[in-house]
């Protein structure tokens, strides 16, 4: 299993090349902006920009739809049930059934904040190296100790994924799944054991290659070196801090700033 989040981080457009402290700070205005937003009429104004902002990244509209895939199954079995039961006013019925205005709404907004947070974010993750995006938040203040743990927790996913698809491989070769007596796609009890063994095993693997790597580290001298500072990591990206990348990170909030402008003032209308 491999991540890939930044499989497209050496192309050549606008995004790219934005520097990586204004991209993380302009970014994550935008995501929160778009958290803030709860009226409907500001829908449209929000997928445009995230679509100007795919646009402007390059990335490939493939390499964003494999990460929406299961968070947007997530959101689906969350929210599918929200038009049949949420609201007074009824679009549609047949029988007991009734499609309703206000979940309609409700769905389409979660939806769309949805779409809009998530795209906005696999931009930011995918326009830059991951260890990049680290250095970018150590030199913005992040704890070295937190940022240790994600770049770990990066580099280690795909090795625990490789192990659980060897480990569920072997399970089927001995035959789990091909008993009879199980409802639908459930599992019987005996598979659920199974299962359970299989995570626990994960579990306890994952621990000891997590102290072993620890003590690897350690004895290379993890936690001697010094801290990444703003003015060092200028230096390592070749002090990108020009004016171009300030003019969007000033556009970038001032658009943030106008979608919760716009929401208060909506919301004080209502």
């Amino acid at each position: 299993m491999k991540l890939g989040l930044d499989d497209y981080a050496f192309l050549n457009s606008p995004v790219h090349q934005w520097e990586p402290r204004y991209k993380l700070v302009a970014l994550l205005a935008l995501i929160f902006a778009f958290a803030f937003v709860e009226d409907i009429r500001l829908v449209v104004p929000m997928l445009l920009v995230t679509g100007i902002l795919v646009f402007c990244s390059q990335l490939p509209l493939s390499f964003i739809w494999r990460r929406l895939r299961y968070p947007g199954l997530v959101l689906v079995g969350m929210v599918a049930l929200l038009p049949w039961v949420a609201g007074d006013t009824v679009l549609w019925q047949w029988g007991f059934l009734k499609f309703r205005l206000e979940g309609w709404l409700s769905l389409l907004l979660i939806a769309s904040r949805f779409l809009a947070i998530v795209i906005t974010s696999i931009v930011l993750l995918g326009s830059m190296p991951f260890l990049t995006t680290i250095q970018t938040l150590r030199s913005l203040g992040l704890p070295a100790i937190l940022a240790d743990m994600m770049l770990l927790s990066y580099r280690y996913l795909s090795e625990l994924g490789d192990t659980l698809h060897a480990m569920n491989r072997a399970m089927h070769l001995r035959g789990f799944g091909h008993n009879s007596g199980s409802f639908f796609f459930l599992p019987n009890f005996k598979e659920m054991r199974m299962l359970a063994s299989l995570a626990g095993t994960l579990l306890v693997r994952s621990y000891e290659q997590a102290e072993q790597v620890y003590k690897a580290m350690r004895l290379r001298g993890y936690g001697c070196g010094g801290s990444v500072s703003p003015s060092r990591f200028a230096k390592q990206h070749g002090n990108q801090g020009n004016w171009g990348s300030a003019i969007a990170l000033a556009m970038t909030l001032l658009v943030a700033l106008g979608f919760v402008v716009a929401q208060i003032q909506l919301s004080g209308v209502e």
